[in-house]
Formats: C-alpha cells, structure tokens, sequence
C-alpha cells in the first residue's frame, strides 16, 4: 500500500502534515501529503509501493501528537457504484488476510457525519463478503489486523488495515465519554481522557488509587478535580477563584486561594500535579520544570495552550526544552509524552512520570 491516512481534528491538518513528515524523514521515507482545511484527516502518500506497511508498524501511534488513529491504505476509491459498493472493496483489500475486526468510518466533520447512518448499515453486509472472501476471520481477533474502510465523500473510500498492537481501540480514534451529571465543568472529560490514553489499564488500580495526595493548579471551579476526587484521592485545588461546593462537601479537597505561579506544596508526599491554566505554554512548562526538579511529583498531566500557527513545531520545541531542562538540573529518569486528545481543542495535554521504571 502506497498511502498512511491519518486521523485529525478538523483544523489541525497542517500540524497533522508536518509532524508526519518529519517522522517519515527520520525512517528515510520519502512522500508527500495530500490534505485540504477541515477535512479532519492527512493522506502522506509514499514514493515506493509498501512503505506505507512501514511507517504504520514502525511508527508509534502513541508518539504522534496530532493523530488520533493511522493506517495503511490503497489510493482514494472513487466512484463508488450504489448497487455494488461492495466488490470493489473487496478487490482492493484481496491482499489482507485473516483480519480480526472491520471499521467502517468517515472524519470527524459535520459533512462526513452525514455518512454515518449509511457507515453503520454498510457494515454488516461488508462484513459478510469480507468474511466469505477470508479477507476478515468469522470471529473478532483482538490480536490480528483491524480493517478500515474510511468514507470521505458519497461513493469515495480509503481502504487498508491498522496493526492490533499500534492502532487505537475506538474508532475514529474518538474515545466516548460521557460528562458526569455532578462534574463542575465539561473540562473534567480532559482529564478522564488523558488517565485513559496515558495511563494503561491494568495500572490504573495502583497509579490512580484511592488515599494518594494530589495538587490541582488552575482548578477553578474543580473540572480536574472532579477526576481526582472520583478516584478517591485528596487534593489542594490552588486557584484564586471559587471552588464547586459538592467538591468541597466530599472532605477530600483543600481550597488554597493563591497563585498557581507561586504556590509551593507543605508537604512533598504529592503523587499527582495536574494543571490546566489558560498560560502561554513556555510558562506552564517552566513552572512544571521547576516542581520536577524539586521532587514534588511523580507524575503530572498539563496543558499546553496552542498558538494559532506552527504549533507543531512550537509544542515539538517545548517538550525538548523540558527534556534537556530536566537533565541538565539531575533528572534524568523519566518518560514525556503528548497527544492532542479528543476533549482538548486548542491545546496540547502532556504526561511527565517521574523514575518510570519503579514496580507500580
């Protein structure tokens, strides 16, 4: 297959571009990308026949930023016949075989949603001829290749296979929360996400459990720690703003009306720094530097607030400043990572862990 289709938000297509670009080079692939404005997704079109293959294997999906779901694929499918749809798909998938799942999907655009209605009927009888061609194994195979059949317009599809171990889990790559009806503010479903994507499941019990301390920088009027609360911890919400009172009813919070800048913990037991300020991202990273490298975490999940342009570039150049910061000041066991996830708009949510490799 000569094209990787990637999965973005509507509007992010030229971060999208170039951080796949740059990802290519590094692996000596050579292509280009096809994209338009708010068409949700990038096409990087490869040079040499299977180097797709290549890049969906070797390249992280976790590791990309700005992606929220990859796969290889055939050129675009167009013209579609209404009474046939269906052969033409199989024809072009006739060379995956034995896969354990199919996703029939559009973009994240209002335009492509319009499709979904007709995504979720196609299903079934393109499983069937998928199933009968062997193309799709009779029963759902959590560990072999998922099938994506990606509509983009009335009769256009991109069609390849995403590997089970380097894919997302949902489709589209769009986790589906729901916002709790107690939850202070929608931002809440932020934090959910980003313990979700960051944190893996079978560790949750033990680096999300009930008892730990945690501080809440920016956390007016406590959507992040809602999240924190829910898990049972005990949390010192710093903001000079009100608190929600049902959060402050559940004894577990402590409201210090201060500066975020300038608080400093009374206690160094904190397992949890969250933040979500409205701040210039350089400034948020300086101030997450500075509790790294006196200790007072041991894992932190922050935002960084997007410029309007070369914000790939600009989130890429923050996140190897704090690296080589924290280094250079005696930090040198710990693993960083971003992603633009579902709930975020414009702004980018790292995870920083401390001494990563202690036993959970």
């Amino acid at each position: 297959m000569i094209n990787l289709f990637l999965f973005c938000r509507a509007g992010y297509e030229k971060d999208c571009a170039a951080e796949i670009q740059v990802r290519a080079a590094e692996l000596d692939i050579g292509g280009f990308v096809k994209t338009n404005n708010n068409d949700a997704y990038v096409i990087f079109q490869c040079f040499q026949a299977g180097d797709a293959e290549v890049l969906a294997k070797n390249i992280s999906l976790d590791s990309l930023i700005f992606t929220r779901q990859m796969f290889a694929a055939k050129e675009l499918l167009k013209g579609l016949p209404e009474q046939d749809r269906i052969s033409p798909i199989v024809a072009a998938l006739e060379q995956v075989n034995k896969a354990g799942e199919l996703r029939v999907e559009t973009p994240d655009t209002n335009e492509a949603k319009e499709l979904s209605n007709f995504c979720r009927k196609f299903t079934v009888p393109l499983r069937q001829a998928l199933k009968k061609s062997g193309t799709l194994l009779e029963k759902e195979n959590p560990k072999r290749p998922i099938i994506h059949v990606c509509f983009v317009g009335s009769g256009q599809a991109y069609v390849g296979y995403s590997l089970s171990n380097n894919s997302s889990p949902y489709f589209m790559g769009i986790p589906r929360l729901k916002i709790p009806a107690d939850a202070p503010s929608r931002s809440t479903l932020k934090l959910d996400e980003a313990f979700i994507h960051f944190i893996p499941k079978d560790q949750q019990e033990t680096r999300l459990s009930s008892g730990m301390k945690a501080v809440d920088l920016g956390a007016c009027p406590g959507g992040w720690t809602y999240q924190l609360v829910r898990r049972g911890m005990f949390v010192a919400a710093v903001d000079n703003g009100p608190m929600d009172q049902g959060l402050m009813d559940t004894g577990q919070v402590k409201h210090y009306q201060a500066d975020g800048f300038r608080f400093e913990p009374p206690r160094k037991n904190i397992t949890w720094l969250v933040c979500d300020m409205i701040e210039k991202p350089s400034r948020v990273a300086e101030l997450i530097e500075a509790w790294a490298i006196n200790g007072w975490f041991k894992e932190a999940i922050f935002n960084l607030k997007l410029p309007m342009k070369a914000r790939y570039k600009e989130v890429s150049t923050i996140l190897e400043t704090m690296a080589e910061i924290l280094k250079e000041n005696g930090v040198d066991d710990f693993t960083m990572a971003a992603k633009h996830l579902y709930h975020d708009r414009d702004e980018v949510t790292v995870h920083l862990c401390l001494r990563p490799t202690q036993p959970w």
